[in-house]
């Protein structure tokens, strides 16, 4: 039957497959009654239809492990009630057939430790004992998830669907959405109707699950979604297992390929090494064409090769059975392998999309987490690497992010490397010193499309290297930077810093409103500083400096400028303020100079005196360096006496040689970004991502000094009163620096932290410390666990004895930066 369309819904949701039906269902069972969910054909017609249903729950992030985990717990519940989605909980398999393969599962092991996830590492014998078709040839050991399992994408649609009519939810099939209308507010754009071929619709908030079709949709307000259509083909068998228990679904990454059960045969599929994006181009966006509904792509034999012949190496039965059908189905993906979840910058439109094959998986967690952030504000986890607002504007560009989405599904099972980069569409940003560092044997990075300097090739001692997974993209080049910034002083390049300046009438209120610290302070104030959420979380971690009465800079890292602007935004759309938010990251070139002799390379510069009392820590004052006029704040982010160095881009590249020419004389080296990570870990900073974020408040983070008083006396500001509360019922964790026994084990992040044999935490960054001459982790351990406490860390599959210890390792009074 076809549903007539109201004239108004507070919410519609755009996207009829899992994705959409999710959203529609969780935001019932959260009791949200005006709810559309339109359909442009029929339900399920998109890419829901033709998923091969896999569900894997361990994920490197912790926030889509849990998500993945609560998409499994909803399936089980369908499965027990009249809404089955036909449920198979077989468990899983993932090989490792190299041994760099079996040392990533091994850290995988670790993941799902700190989850609670039953995985356990079997042999190869074992592993065939599970799955008796497999050929165990070069196999080394594999990883095994017994809550793992496969699902029927289109009964768990249904069944999705059918619960949220059930909740008061209309559902409109065949019914095309033609435009989004918005209204200009004094911050932005606000969505404020559906134009539909059945009619328009007046609402709040529009939900972009359009799968294939979220970048068309996302269009219609001039919002770009990074999601590109793949060709992605699996096989379905002909019966050939006999009855009985379901087979594990099977993962060979090494040779690209995945197996499950389907009722008497297998599907198998894979990722190949020779792509074919469906309808976008690199002049052209994606155009999947109108009719395109509940239809398949032509079967692609010749790319299916490598696949098909993989296959019969591992399962050699597949050899001498017959095809019964093959599957060649457009998947939506993303340039990172990551989802599009939250708002935009257009007030109310949020996205559900970009699911990478991996959606049924996901689709449970989805729907839970995009109704908590439509109804709550947030989506109550730490989704930052799924967030829509990572995205940064050279995404707009069809050739950059088809060229990053085809390098992504190409490269799907390969393995990760910690510091290891994208190769395609760069370079891309750079900063005007940009042809100095590659002149000087730079080694880059990328990070937000900027080009930055890992290191230079000055080589320190090769005996340092890390064992295991630090040690694969480890440099011995990093160390002489470490030192000299600790014993002479470093230059470095951080021009890709997000800067955002606000301005306005309401300025100094609203920034009172929204960071935590005092910065309504007088004008050359510098702020470090956080922005809570409403429950007390960290959404912004950052410097503010007061350049005028009614103006202020913000400094965040490099990926959090688009995040971070939005959600300033969002707070000025709640207040109304009478302010204006701009983005001014590409107007300014930044240049660290610190060190014990930062203050001997800077003095005969600049005419401004740098003595404790004239430019105490941390200020700001507008001076010259050199010929280039600049914004001097005496602030740091490696703990020692120094300078961040602001000027108009054009000057960048002539206070950089300034810098580099008065420095010579006093042991300047250039530094790159592993070095600042290194320095900051022993010094004991945060970093927004992974030590801090919205699941984490300011005391559980040991963060407190940067946060004003919370009885009221010092003025309100957002999350004061949620954080008085958490306050007041009693921290019970807290971020605490852990010493590894043995130096040359080093975690990254992720791994579990044991106390008296119980998983009480997970490294959430980690290093060595070459002042320190330690192996350091950070984790979020129970407030108990205080200095002196023993525990363990698993590093690499391995136990490693660590000492939590009081305050940072290196200078834990600040009395070097204060120098």
């Amino acid at each position: 039957m076809t549903v007539e369309l109201p004239p108004r819904a507070r919410i519609v949701v755009i996207g009829g497959g899992v994705g959409g039906a999710s959203v529609a269902f969780h935001l019932t069972e959260r009791g949200e009654r005006d709810v559309l969910l339109l359909e442009r054909a029929e339900l399920t017609s998109g890419s829901t239809f033709h998923s091969a249903g896999l569900v894997g729950q361990l994920r490197a992030d912790p926030a889509l492990t849990r998500m993945n985990v609560a998409s499994v717990e909803l399936y089980r519940r369908l499965e027990k009630s009249e809404h089955a989605a036909g449920w198979v909980e077989s468990g899983s398999l993932r090989l490792a057939s190299s041994p760099a393969r079996l040392e990533e599962i091994r850290r995988q092991a670790g993941w799902a430790q700190r989850s609670g996830l039953p995985l356990e590492l079997v042999s190869a014998a074992e592993a065939k004992e599970l799955f008796p078709l497999m050929s165990t040839d070069g196999v080394l050991g594999a990883a095994y998830t017994p809550t793992d399992g496969h699902v029927d994408p289109a009964r768990l649609c249904q069944a999705l669907a059918a619960l949220a009519r059930a909740g008061g939810a209309r559902i409109a099939q065949r019914t095309r959405v033609l435009g989004i209308d918005t209204l200009a507010t004094r911050h932005g754009r606000r969505v404020c109707g559906v134009r539909t071929d059945r009619g328009d619709v007046e609402c709040e908030i529009v939900v972009d699950c359009g799968g294939m079709y979220a970048a068309e949709i996302a269009r219609m307000v001039d919002v770009r979604v990074p999601v590109v259509p793949m060709s992605h083909q699996y096989v379905v068998t002909a019966p050939f297992l006999e009855p009985g228990a379901a087979l594990p679904s099977l993962r060979d990454p090494d040779l690209l390929v995945y197996y499950r059960q389907e009722v008497r045969g297998l599907v198998m599929g894979g990722y190949e090494r020779e792509s074919a994006p469906w309808t976008a181009t690199a002049r052209s966006y994606d155009a999947v064409p109108p009719d395109f509904n509940g239809k398949l792509l032509p079967e692609d034999w010749p790319r299916f090769t490598e696949i098909a012949e993989n296959a019969q190496i591992r399962v050699p039965a597949l050899g001498d059975v017959g095809v019964q059908s093959v599957i060649n189905g457009p998947e939506g993906f993303t340039p990172d392998n990551e989802f599009c979840l939250g708002e935009t910058e257009v007030g109310g439109f949020f996205v559900a999309a970009g699911f990478c094959a991996h959606g049924i998986a996901g689709a449970g967690g989805i729907g839970m987490v995009t109704a908590a952030w439509i109804l709550d504000g947030d989506p109550g986890l730490d989704l930052w690497h799924m967030d829509v607002r990572r995205f940064a504007r050279h995404y707009r560009s069809p050739g950059y992010t088809l060229a990053r989405t085809v390098e992504n599904y190409e490269s799907y099972y390969d393995i990760r490397y910690p510091g290891e980069g994208r190769r395609t569409g760069r370079p891309l940003r750079t900063s005007p010193v940009y042809p100095w560092h590659a002149a000087h044997g730079a080694v880059f990075g990328e990070k937000a499309g900027w080009e930055r300097v890992d290191h230079y090739a000055v080589a320190g001692s090769g005996e340092l290297r890390p064992r295991g997974w630090a040690g694969r993209t480890w440099s011995p080049c990093v160390e002489p930077e470490h030192r000299a910034t600790r014993e002479a002083v470093g230059l470095f390049d951080e021009t890709s810093f997000a800067k955002i300046e606000i301005t306005g009438p309401d300025a100094a209120a609203f920034v009172s409103d929204v960071f935590a610290g005092h910065v309504d302070r007088p004008v050359g104030s510098v702020t470090y500083t956080q922005a809570l959420d409403d429950r007390g979380g960290i959404e912004m971690d950052v410097t503010v400096t007061r350049l005028a009465t009614d103006a202020f800079l913000v400094v965040t890292g490099t990926a959090f400028g688009g995040h971070d602007l939005e959600w300033l935004r969002r707070q000025a759309r709640r207040s109304d303020a009478s302010v204006h938010l701009g983005d001014v990251t590409s107007g300014w070139a930044c240049i660290g100079l610190w060190g014990p002799r930062s203050r001997e390379v800077l003095a005969p510069l600049t005419p401004q005196a740098l003595d404790n009392d004239a430019f105490p820590y941390p200020s700001m004052c507008e001076t010259t360096v050199g010929d280039v006029p600049v914004r001097a704040l005496r602030v740091t982010y490696v703990g020692e006496l120094g300078w961040e160095l602001y000027c108009p881009t054009e000057y960048g590249a002539a206070l950089w040689h300034a810098l580099v020419e008065a420095g010579a004389p006093h042991g300047l080296l250039p530094c790159g970004y592993r070095a600042i990570e290194s320095l900051r870990l022993e010094k004991g900073y945060r970093a927004w991502g992974s030590d801090i974020g919205p699941e984490t408040t300011p005391d559980e983070a040991g963060l407190g000094f940067a946060v004003r008083a919370l009885d009221g006396s010092a003025g309100e500001f957002t999350g004061r009163t949620a954080l008085a509360a958490a306050r007041a019922a009693g921290v019970t964790r807290r971020l605490r620096c852990l010493l590894v026994d043995d130096p040359r084990a080093v975690a990254l992040g992720g791994e579990p932290v044991r106390l008296d044999g119980t998983t009480v935490g997970q490294v959430t960054s980690g290093g060595y410390g070459y002042t320190v001459q330690r192996s350091i982790a950070y984790a979020y351990l129970p407030v108990a666990a205080g200095p002196g406490t023993r525990v363990v860390v698993g590093i690499d599959g391995e136990d490693v004895g660590a000492e939590v210890v009081r305050g940072a390792p290196y200078d834990p009074k600040g009395e070097r930066i204060r120098a």
